[in-house]
Protein backbone atom coordinates (compact mmCIF):
# COMPACT_ATOMS: atom_id res chain seq x y z
CA UNK A 1 0.00 0.00 0.00
CA UNK A 2 3.00 2.59 0.79
CA UNK A 3 4.09 2.23 -3.19
CA UNK A 4 0.48 3.39 -4.16
CA UNK A 5 1.34 6.77 -1.60
CA UNK A 6 2.89 9.70 -1.95
CA UNK A 7 6.59 10.93 -0.08
CA UNK A 8 4.34 13.95 1.47
CA UNK A 9 1.31 11.54 2.44
CA UNK A 10 3.47 9.13 3.94
CA UNK A 11 5.78 11.75 6.02
CA UNK A 12 2.26 13.23 6.75
CA UNK A 13 1.29 10.01 7.92
CA UNK A 14 4.55 9.56 10.06
CA UNK A 15 4.08 12.75 11.62
CA UNK A 16 0.90 12.29 13.04
CA UNK A 17 1.77 9.10 14.04
CA UNK A 18 4.74 9.98 16.14
CA UNK A 19 2.51 13.12 17.59
CA UNK A 20 -0.07 10.83 18.88
CA UNK A 21 2.98 8.61 20.13
CA UNK A 22 4.16 11.60 22.23
CA UNK A 23 0.54 12.95 23.46
CA UNK A 24 -0.64 9.66 24.66
CA UNK A 25 2.35 8.85 26.40
CA UNK A 26 2.85 10.12 29.77
CA UNK A 27 6.47 8.68 30.27
CA UNK A 28 8.99 11.53 30.23
CA UNK A 29 12.59 11.01 30.54
CA UNK A 30 14.46 14.31 31.95
CA UNK A 31 18.59 14.75 31.68
CA UNK A 32 19.54 18.03 33.23
CA UNK A 33 16.75 20.74 32.51
CA UNK A 34 15.86 19.03 29.32
CA UNK A 35 13.10 16.89 28.88
CA UNK A 36 12.38 14.33 26.41
CA UNK A 37 8.65 12.65 25.77
CA UNK A 38 9.18 8.88 25.62
CA UNK A 39 7.29 7.00 22.39
CA UNK A 40 7.49 3.30 23.36
CA UNK A 41 9.19 1.80 26.51
CA UNK A 42 10.54 -1.97 27.76
CA UNK A 43 11.67 -3.45 30.22
CA UNK A 44 15.66 -3.31 29.10
CA UNK A 45 15.20 0.34 27.56
CA UNK A 46 12.78 3.00 25.98
CA UNK A 47 12.54 4.61 22.51
CA UNK A 48 12.53 8.62 21.86
CA UNK A 49 11.48 11.03 18.87
CA UNK A 50 15.26 11.19 16.90
CA UNK A 51 14.38 14.85 15.65
CA UNK A 52 13.59 15.97 19.56
CA UNK A 53 16.97 14.43 21.25
CA UNK A 54 20.51 15.27 20.68
CA UNK A 55 22.90 12.51 21.29
CA UNK A 56 21.69 11.35 24.44
CA UNK A 57 23.46 9.16 26.78
CA UNK A 58 24.69 8.85 30.27
CA UNK A 59 22.25 8.83 33.69
CA UNK A 60 18.96 10.41 33.59
CA UNK A 61 15.54 10.45 35.46
CA UNK A 62 12.51 8.46 34.26
CA UNK A 63 8.96 9.95 35.21
CA UNK A 64 5.26 8.97 34.62
CA UNK A 65 3.60 11.98 34.98
CA UNK A 66 4.90 13.55 37.92
CA UNK A 67 5.89 9.92 39.48
CA UNK A 68 9.55 9.54 39.61
CA UNK A 69 10.25 5.71 38.36
CA UNK A 70 13.85 5.59 37.78
CA UNK A 71 17.23 6.74 37.63
CA UNK A 72 19.02 4.99 34.75
CA UNK A 73 22.40 5.03 33.13
CA UNK A 74 21.50 4.70 29.20
CA UNK A 75 23.55 4.10 25.89
CA UNK A 76 21.99 4.88 22.43
CA UNK A 77 21.49 1.39 20.66
CA UNK A 78 19.90 1.55 17.50
CA UNK A 79 18.28 4.53 15.56
CA UNK A 80 15.13 3.47 13.09
CA UNK A 81 12.84 4.96 11.31
CA UNK A 82 12.84 8.49 12.95
CA UNK A 83 13.01 7.18 16.45
CA UNK A 84 16.38 6.58 18.81
CA UNK A 85 16.27 3.42 21.04
CA UNK A 86 17.77 3.53 24.37
CA UNK A 87 19.21 0.47 26.46
CA UNK A 88 19.45 0.81 30.46
CA UNK A 89 23.40 -0.32 31.27
CA UNK A 90 21.61 0.46 34.78
CA UNK A 91 18.28 1.12 36.08
CA UNK A 92 17.60 1.73 39.61
CA UNK A 93 13.97 2.00 41.07
CA UNK A 94 13.47 5.51 43.03
CA UNK A 95 12.07 4.85 46.44
CA UNK A 96 10.66 7.98 48.52
CA UNK A 97 12.69 7.10 51.36
CA UNK A 98 16.55 5.68 52.63
CA UNK A 99 16.89 1.95 52.42
CA UNK A 100 17.74 0.19 55.56
CA UNK A 101 21.01 -0.92 56.92
CA UNK A 102 19.52 -3.59 58.43
CA UNK A 103 16.82 -5.89 58.77
CA UNK A 104 14.27 -5.06 61.04
CA UNK A 105 12.05 -7.76 62.87
CA UNK A 106 8.35 -7.76 62.69
CA UNK A 107 7.93 -7.64 66.25
CA UNK A 108 10.26 -5.08 66.96
CA UNK A 109 9.56 -1.66 68.53
CA UNK A 110 9.17 1.39 67.05
CA UNK A 111 10.67 3.23 69.81
CA UNK A 112 11.72 2.73 73.17
CA UNK A 113 9.91 5.36 75.86
CA UNK A 114 12.03 6.09 79.10
CA UNK A 115 10.89 5.17 82.50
Amino acid sequence: MSEYLSKEVREGLELARKAGLKKRSRLRVRAGDATYPVLRMWDTGFALDSDDTAHLRGLVDVFDGTKHLYQALIVASQFEDHEVQFEFKRSTAAADKAPLDYDRPDDAPIALLPR
